[in-house]
């Protein structure tokens, strides 16, 4: 049966099954936030430098900025369900190679993040629109909502399955490898089962590259980019340098509780992206944004502070502070130039390569300073920038050219 009868499978679906799989996909693409994690845990395992050991979060997330637009392209012409299928296979041979083949050298974990990122790419790539087609009209943002809620929980998962491992059972941190396999897999053939109506063509012009470097020209957008640039950066530098604080400042042993202070970094933005959809309802973005802002940078400043509980709570005052910030830019800039969503989006998903190239600076500051602590400045730096933005939004200081 077409899928363009009244009768089609994309129509008459219940619509809790033709998200379902959907959803599973927001999960495995929160599997891509373990990148964080796994510095600490790399740089234990290999014996590197907090510079080399950043380059964990380069290889991750440089595919963002590599992959997007050009994906994206691609998707135009292939569909989405084909490109959610691709990513999630690509993430699936990510998780194979250490599973079946071993963890043993440095190039071959680089290997092994590089095609983690090249999944969680794709997955973003399709997994916003997609929802979409799945979701009843009036429901898409629920849905979406609850898509990033199920992401977090995947991010989750990366600090807390390495310690659940080795305090229950003695295991190695990389029995993550296999777990994630598994779900991964299961992800992907559920995939299978997705059933998309073709019939409704799209409603604008596709993104195409020349297009999304011609609105950087244009302030305001410039000022929005580079504010998602910087988070996706703090954050990645959030998570994977807070093992690294915790074993030099209170020498926690990272492989059974040094990921404590990620875990609730991680839990916080778990919490803090549910909540978020629930006070949005009566709190106008832009104030949001501004309160969530300031949240960040209060929790950056605990860690300056010398006493372990406040550090550790300061983690996850920052998860809670974090947890919003990037749909909010996306959204208010969409709204703000809403004759661009293509391209600003192209722009959006292209500017989380942030978390390829903050963290190496922040391990550079590291080694310069030989002090994971200071460190943690650059992070602080980003959301100064960021709290600087929420206030010209604010305020309507800076229009649209």
């Amino acid at each position: 049966m077409s899928s363009n009868s009244a009768g089609s499978p994309a129509r008459t679906a219940p619509a809790a099954f033709r998200a379902f799989p959907v959803f599973l996909a927001f999960l495995a693409m929160g599997f891509g936030d373990a990148v964080g994690p796994f510095v600490g845990l790399a740089k234990q395992q290999f014996e590197l430098s907090n510079f080399t050991a950043q380059l964990t979060a380069f290889m991750g997330f440089i595919m963002f900025g590599v992959l997007s637009v050009p994906m994206g392209l691609y998707q135009d012409r292939k569909g989405k369900k084909f490109i959610l299928l691709l990513g999630l296979g690509v993430m699936l041979a990510s998780m194979l190679i250490p599973t079946l083949f071993g963890l043993t050298t440095f190039p071959v974990f680089l290997l092994t993040v590089l095609l983690l990122g090249a999944g969680a790419t794709t997955l973003q790539v399709a997994g916003n629109p997609l929802m979409r087609d799945v979701s009843a009209p009036d429901k898409y943002s629920r849905n979406l909502s609850l898509a990033q809620f199920v992401k977090a929980i995947g991010s989750l998962s990366g600090p807390l399955i390495p310690v659940i491992a080795a305090n229950a059972w003695g295991l190695d941190w990389k029995v993550i490898f296999p777990i994630y396999a598994a779900a991964i897999a299961i992800s992907w053939v559920a995939g299978f089962t997705l059933k998309v109506d073709s019939s409704a063509a799209p409603s604008a012009q596709p993104a195409t590259l020349a297009s999304c470097l011609a609105l950087l020209r244009n302030g305001y957008v410039f000022m929005m980019v580079l504010a998602i640039f910087l988070y996706v950066g703090a954050e990645v530098s959030v998570s994977s340098g807070a093992p690294l604080y915790l074993r030099e400042r209170f020498g926690v042993d990272i492989s059974r509780i040094g990921l404590l202070g990620t875990g609730l970094f991680f839990a916080a933005l778990t919490i803090g992206r549910f909540s978020g959809g629930v006070i949005l309802n009566w709190v106008k973005p832009k104030v949001f944004f501004l309160v969530t802002s300031l949240l960040s940078a209060v929790g950056l400043l605990g860690l300056f502070v010398p006493n372990g509980t406040i550090a550790v709570a300061s983690f996850f005052v920052v998860g809670l502070g974090f947890a919003n910030i990037f749909p909010l830019v996306f959204s208010i800039t969409i709204d703000r130039l809403p004759e661009h969503t293509n391209a600003l989006s192209g722009l959006m998903v292209m500017a989380i390569v942030g978390g390829a190239f903050v963290p190496p600076l922040m391990g550079w500051v590291s080694d310069l300073t030989a002090s994971v602590q200071s460190g943690f400045f650059v992070p602080l730096a980003a959301i100064v920038y960021i709290l600087w933005v929420s206030l010209m939004n604010q305020r309507g200081t800076v229009q649209p050219d």
